[in-house]
This record gives structure tokens, sequence and C-alpha cells, in this order.
């Protein structure tokens, strides 16, 4: 059990500076493996960006194949957002285990099950907490049946590993929904929030919890209410709700609830469920779809949007007779789960209607240490997928108390894999903080036929290695049809392991295949190799 106080002090938590540490007696027997010599071991990151199931198969394929050639070992941070969260996750809930890790993968998406039934008796119970919101929903309804998966382990969990420095240290993203101008348009840093395996908090603030703590209910820095440590599936459901953010959505969900409850089809549907997730996660990405003009919602005869969805959704949920449902004599355990469905169905409409996602007590409240007075006055956060901000995790390695000195940057996009370099350098610019700098007409050049692997170099911060997934190394003229193939709005159901594997095959040629730069650059960190050519400029390899 962590702290029961909230920690608001600069720099580093006492927890992280400790397995950072133990960490690099591991990263400089690594580098010594890779024949590098060191006095000190540098701080190297691995950032993985978001992309839906594309990214959790590709980053898996990225730790994989890092783990194969011994590169892993000498990381010292693992970072990402949305999609990237739930194959890093993985890594520390199969113990570093990539072998095990890849062959289960494989495994899920060769059954192509999904235990439905267990999904939505999460969902229902996630409802009757005071906090529920559309997060709880899309995590055990939405994630769960992408990715196959269910893990009711936690964050604490993944301690000892990192602890005794046999892992990277494991960072997660996420930022306040609520501060939404201030990601949106400053990208100010403020508005980033972090979970590691020892705290979830405010970098930019120095504020943190215990993450043991994180949900319970604090007032003046002190825990009032204990509430259980939140499950992984959840937080994969916080970190990865990217398409949270569309107001089509909310007014389809909503309206559709609303009918469900009049039409009364919550009886059929809480006897047997089937398809639910398929068709809702189907409905959902056509609607952001249609907010970004690409398709228009679909109509009816009459021309009117089709609203009729989500009862086609439940009526396919079950095959139960109504007679059988109707019987005059149900047992009280029936009538419990039907009361508790129904309250599942009001609170996920009340959701709806206030578009509230990732809704969390603020252990901020009235805490006499924070200086924003607007945060200290808010008794919720509302948390969203970093990616809706910068669709990678680079704010949260880049503060100096991290000291990172060579970030590995993942790029797992399906459009322009350098938009997160952009982004990144204008946050950097607008608040003063060491990154390489990239003219906008270069990186329109290098979008137009990517490279597998950039390099760029400032004259002060850290060195930033950037891997495009699809590139014109590992797809050839092909990379137009290898995002098509991997869209990141194809279903699960669609990802067969045939494609699963190739995928993961694609990632692990990315990094076998430049497996010398990035050993040069590691080299170089360690102050061992300067080649002439290493000037401090951007440049690529």
């Amino acid at each position: 059990m962590g702290s029961s106080e909230v920690s608001v002090i600069p720099g580093l938590q006492k927890e992280e500076k400790a397995a950072v540490e133990r960490r690099r007696l591991h990263v400089l027997k690594a580098l010594k493996k890779l024949r590098i010599e060191a006095d000190e071991a540098p701080a190297v990151a691995v950032l993985g960006s978001g992309g839906g199931l594309r990214a959790h198969i590709a980053c898996l394929g990225v730790l994989s194949e890092m783990k194969e050639q011994g590169l892993l070992d000498a990381v010292t941070y693992l970072a990402g957002v949305s999609g990237s969260t739930w194959a890093i996750s993985s890594l520390y809930t199969n113990d570093g285990d990539m072998e095990a890790l890849e062959a289960d993968l494989k495994h899920r998406f060769t059954r192509q099950e999904w235990d439905l039934a267990k999904s939505l008796q999460k969902t229902i119970q996630a409802a009757r907490s005071e906090n529920y919101s559309l997060t709880d929903f899309w995590a055990y309804m939405v994630i769960s049946k992408q990715t196959r998966e269910l893990p009711e382990s936690h964050l604490s969990n993944m301690k000892k590993p990192v602890e005794e420095g046999t892992l990277p240290y494991p960072i997660f993203a996420a930022i306040d929904n609520d501060l939404q101008p201030s990601w949106q348009e400053a990208r100010a840093p403020e508005t980033w929030f972090e979970f590691t395996p020892h705290h979830a908090g405010f970098p930019a603030l120095g504020a943190f919890v215990s993450i043991t703590h994180f949900g319970s209910k604090f007032k003046k820095g002190r825990l009032v209410r204990t509430h259980p440590e939140r499950d992984l599936t959840f937080l994969r459901g916080l970190w990865g709700s990217a398409l949270g953010n569309t107001e089509v959505i909310r007014e389809y969900i909503f309206d559709q609830l609303r009918n469900l409850t009049l039409k009364g089809l919550w009886r059929r549907a809480v006897a047997n469920a089937k398809s639910i997730g398929h068709l809702l996660f189907a409905r959902l990405l056509r609607l952001q779809e249609s907010s970004q003009g690409e398709h228009p919602p679909p109509e009816d005869e009459g021309g009117e949007p089709e609203h009729t969805w989500l009862t086609e959704m439940l009526e396919n949920w079950t095959r139960t007779s109504l007679e059988k449902q109707e019987q005059p004599h149900e047992d009280p355990e029936r009538k419990g789960s039907l009361s508790n469905f129904m309250d599942f169905v009001k609170k996920t409409g009340i959701c709806a209607s206030k578009w509230e996602w990732g809704t969390t007590h603020n252990f901020l409240y009235k805490h006499s240490g924070i200086r924003d007075k607007i945060m200290s006055s808010r008794k919720h956060l509302h948390l969203v997928d970093a990616g809706l901000a910068i669709n990678t995790p680079f704010p949260l390695v880049l503060p100096p108390t991290r000291e990172v000195h060579l970030i590995l940057s993942f790029d797992f996009s399906a459009g322009d894999p350098f938009e997160t370099i952009r982004a990144t350098t204008d946050y950097c610019r607008r608040h003063k903080i060491p990154f390489p700098q990239v003219e906008e007409a270069e990186l329109d050049l290098w979008s137009k036929a990517p490279a597998s692997c950039y390099i760029l170099k400032g004259e002060t911060g850290p060195v930033v290695m950037h891997f495009p997934l699809f590139n014109i190394d590992a797809c050839g003229g092909d990379i137009e049809a290898w995002s098509d193939t991997y869209d990141t709005f194809k279903l699960a159901d669609t990802y067969t392991l045939d494609v699963v594997v190739l995928l993961l095959a694609l990632a692990k040629k990315n990094v076998r295949e430049n497996k010398k730069k990035i050993l040069r650059e590691l080299m170089n960190v360690a102050g061992l190799y300067y080649p002439k050519d290493s000037a401090r400029s951007c440049c690529l390899a």
C-alpha cells in the first residue's frame, strides 16, 4: 500500500529514482554485451505512438525484436500513448517474456474469441461506482473486444521487476480533458498526466498520488475515502480513448440508449450477449469518420440519419425467446440483474449526454500547496487519451529531471509519420524545452517517401531516432496498401492470424535493419565514439 498523502515536490519521486538507479546497473551490463563500454549508463527512452490495434501489435513486434537483439536491456524508460500502452502493459504482466507474449497474441487472434459475458459483467459492476463514465464502457466493452483481453491485474503489480531493475521504468500517458483548450491549442505541460507502477499525477506540477490510491477521494492532501485500485482493463480504456472527443458519437449514444429504455429491449439484452462490441465499435468509428466529413452517416429511406443501430445490436445480442423471459415468476437474482442492467443503461445515457470520460476524484482538491486555484477547486478530474494532444509521449520524457540522452521514437501512425515530430517541436518551442529543430519543408519531403529511420540532433537536449512503421525501406512502393490493410478503424475481426504475423514481422524488420544505427547512437551518448559526421544538427541516417 502506498502513502495516503499527496506528494507535491519538484523532481522525480523517490521510488522512481531508486528504480532507475537499479536499472542503470542492468543497462551497463547490457551495453557491455553490445560491446559498448561506459562508466555510467546513459538514459535511453523508447516511445510508442498511438494507432489502435495496429499500434498494439506493431509495438509488441518492436519490443520483441529489441529483446532479441539485446537492445531492450539497454533501455531505461519505456513510454507510450493509446494503442502502444496496451502492448507495453502486457510486457510487464508477462514478466518481460516476449516469446510467451507473442505466442499469446497469436493464440488470441487464432481463436477470434471474446468473453462478452465477463466484459458486460465488468461494465455493469463499474456502473455501480459514483465515478462511472464512458471510459468504463469503452474499456470493458470496446478495447477488450479489440485486444481479446480483459486483464484484471494492476499497475502496482509491476513494481517488483521495476524496482529490481530487470525491466525499463514504464510511463503511461493521459491528458486532463477539463483543460482541453490548453492541450489542444497551446499543448501546455500542466495538462499532461502520467501513470507509473508507483504514482499517478501531474509532472509539471510535481503533484502525485500513490498509484494504489488513484481514484480514491482526497481533501486538503489527505485521504478521506479509499477506493480499490483500478485494473489494467480500465486504464487501457483511459489511455486508449482517442475516439472520445467526437460530438456526433455522444448524440447517437444518448439517442439510442433512450430508445433502448423506452422500447424495453433491455429485457432481451440482459439474457445473453453475442455481438455488442463488434457492432458498437463499428458504428462509433463510422460516426467519427462522418464527423470528419469522410463518410456521411447512414440514412433511412426518408433521408434521415439511421437511428436503429443500437436496437439492431441488442436484438442480435440475444436468442432467448420472449416467452421464456416473460414468465411470471422471476427469481430475485434475475430481478437484481435486470435492475443493475437498467442502472448501467441509465448511467451510460447520462454520461453520453454530458460527454463524460475518465472521471476520477481530484486528489488535489482543496490542496493548499497548489497555487493553481482552478485545479484545487475541482472535485473531479476527467482524463483521456494523450494522443488527442500529441500522439506520442515525448512531453513525459523530455523534462530535465529524467535526464534522457537518447530517445527511440516508434511511430505507428497510418497517416503522416512526422506529425508527432511537428507537434513535439511546436510544444518544445512554446515552452523552451531543448528538442531538435526540423524545417517544415524537410518534414514535408520526408513524409512523401518515409525511410525507416531518421536521426535528429540539436545543440542541446536528447538525440532522437524516429522510426516510421510504414516506410519505403520495408514496404517499397506499397506504403498505401499497408496503411489500408492496417487502417486505424479496422475491427479486430479483420485481424486474422496471417494479418497479425505480417505486421509483427514488419515492425521487427524495422528494428533489425536499423540495429547498427541504434548501436552507433548508443555509443555516442555513452561518450565513447563520435563519428566525423556527428555535427549537432538535424540529419538523416
